[in-house]
């Protein structure tokens, strides 16, 4: 029989975003449900685009005023709003081709980011991430978010992906992208049966097709990528045997640690949301 070699994609680059070094210490924070899901199937996660949105109502969208003032409408001019709406929705669904997965450039512990984000911290370096993104057959891109209330450098899909507002600034964020579009999907799904241009598609008078899901996952060598598994300041002493039990079983060499915020002054969970 022929042997068939395994094509992949590599990754693309695009001006909207730039790459750190490959030395670059990254993470990603999961809670205890992703952690077990990620040494247990070996796969790295992608979310679509625009279920962020409940997170973050801009996720992927322009401010309005950049779209004003690059497309020439009026502020509260009844015509201008109705295509302001139109195309803010064509860009939510040029969003749904896009699946995201977000880790951060590691410049130290705060105990906002243990609350807000996770249980544990996976870590590993630029460069071997890369390698794991440029084995995939999917189009990928990966880069530094910027942050700007202003909006971005060019009215570009691309732009709109890697750019959040500033209040964001503090997560520091790397941003991969897996593309796989609907190759039959329309951009019309916000028109109503009167023709009125919603803000946001229409969920129920015109739901995506079936098969376009909510998530991609993609087999990686977990092995390789990982470099240490860093434990909340919060964990339980059960919660910490079990991710040694987890890291045991797979044979992993990386090194389980404990938060450097773990302390005896340290506020217990409860104490930090309630005086943060």
């Amino acid at each position: 029989m022929p042997a068939y070699n395994k094509l992949s994609m590599p990754i693309i680059s695009h001006e909207a975003y730039s790459q750190p070094s490959p030395d670059t210490v990254i993470c990603r924070f999961v809670d205890l449900r992703k952690f077990r899901d990620l040494f247990a199937s070996e796969e790295l996660y992608f979310r679509r685009t625009d279920l962020f949105k409940m997170d973050d109502p801009n996720e992927a969208l322009p401010p309005d005023n950049y779209v004003r003032k690059v497309r020439g409408f009026t502020k509260y001019d009844l015509h201008d709003e109705l295509a302001l709406n139109n195309d803010q929705a064509s860009n939510r669904q040029f969003s749904e081709m896009h699946y995201i997965q977000c880790w951060q450039i590691f410049e130290g512990e705060t105990l906002d980011m243990w609350e807000r984000y996770g249980f544990a911290a996976i870590f590993t370096r630029f460069d071997l991430l890369r390698s794991a993104l440029d084995s995939m057959l999917d189009e990928i891109q990966v880069g530094l978010v910027r942050y700007d209330d202003a909006g971005p450098l060019r009215y570009n899909t691309i732009h709109f992906l890697f750019m959040k507002r500033r209040c964001f600034e503090k997560e520091r964020e790397l941003r991969t992208v897996l593309t796989c579009g609907d190759p039959v999907g329309g951009n019309n799904r916000h028109l109503g049966l009167d023709g009125f241009p919603n803000r946001e598609p229409l969920e129920d008078e015109n739901p995506m097709h079936e098969w376009i899901h909510k998530c991609k996952r993609r087999r990686i060598d977990l092995k390789a990528l990982v470099t240490e598994v860093r434990l909340s300041p919060w964990a339980t002493e059960a919660e910490i045997e079990e991710v040694h039990t987890w890291v045991k079983a797979k044979s992993f060499t990386c090194p389980v640690s404990e938060s450097d915020l773990r302390k005896a002054l340290t506020p217990t969970l409860e104490e930090f949301r309630k005086y943060r």
